[in-house]
């Protein structure tokens, strides 16, 4: 099942993809709701970020093949930062390039979209707390990021978290073709099964150490292929199952 979070010149909704159309649901993801009868067609309507995060939870060097290619062994526990909710922006929104950086990175990576509060859950509990997946670009100033030597400047930029189009609530996270094409030529190309640490890992990891509320935000690293976005690039995010985030990149 596919939920977006749509508006149509009326209030904010969730609703089911279906095809072409959208069937709007009375309710939210995270609580009962029972299927209305109203459809939209996606032409009529406004894509919006699928989730509204309290919190985003990122993490670092969790692929495998990434951490080969520049030379350095998977961590023994999961690296986390955290970007700011200020950060997101939707499907078909703008990356806007900032003054402050002269090297912005894109970073394709699935995410993980929390149904419940979930507090100090086992692995094995953890699916249970977990509304779907997403598509997710976790854009970065690296000059910043070099310079700062650590993260939350680089990672923290309004429109710096693309994530969308939609919540797939009913698919297996560990075994997913991930690709990240820049004007239409791929940079990134790898699958989830090369995640050092996986979903169900990464959730209850971070509720032992953070109370995770509905809508929150988990990260779960890069593929390798990194590499650097100009003005006027258009980037895309595609997760087999899920569907393609699609952002061009703008300066004001």
């Amino acid at each position: 099942m596919k939920i977006v979070r749509f508006s149509c010149g009326g209030p904010i909704a969730y609703g089911l993809l279906e095809g072409e159309t959208i069937r709007i649901i009375d309710g939210t993801p995270y609580s009962s709701y029972t299927v209305g009868e109203a459809v939209f067609a996606l032409d009529d309507i406004r894509l919006l970020e699928p989730a509204v995060p309290t919190k985003i939870v990122a993490v670092g060097l969790n692929y495998i093949d990434h951490a080969a290619e520049i030379g350095m062994e998977p961590h023994d526990e999961p690296i986390i930062f955290i970007k700011p909710v200020s950060t997101t922006i939707a499907d078909g929104d703008a990356i806007v390039y900032p003054a402050m950086s002269s090297w912005i990175e894109y970073e394709a990576e699935l995410a993980i979209v929390i149904k419940d509060i979930t507090h100090q859950v086992s692995v094995e509990q953890a699916p249970a707390h977990i509304l779907g997946y997403t598509c997710a670009n976790d854009v970065t100033a690296r000059d910043l990021q070099r310079k700062d030597g650590q993260w939350t400047r680089a990672k923290s930029f309004d429109t710096f978290a693309p994530i969308g189009p939609c919540i797939e609530t009913d698919i297996d996270p560990n075994n997913l073709k991930i690709e990240l094409r820049l004007n239409g030529e791929v940079m990134q190309s790898s699958n989830t099964s090369n995640m050092h640490f996986k979903p169900d890992y990464l959730v209850s990891f971070v509720s032992h150490i953070m109370t995770l509320c509905p809508g929150d935000i988990i990260l779960t690293g890069t593929p390798p292929g990194v590499g650097p976005m100009q003005i006027d690039d258009e980037v895309e995010v595609e997760i087999e199952g899920i569907g393609m985030l699609r952002n061009k990149v703008i300066t004001l």
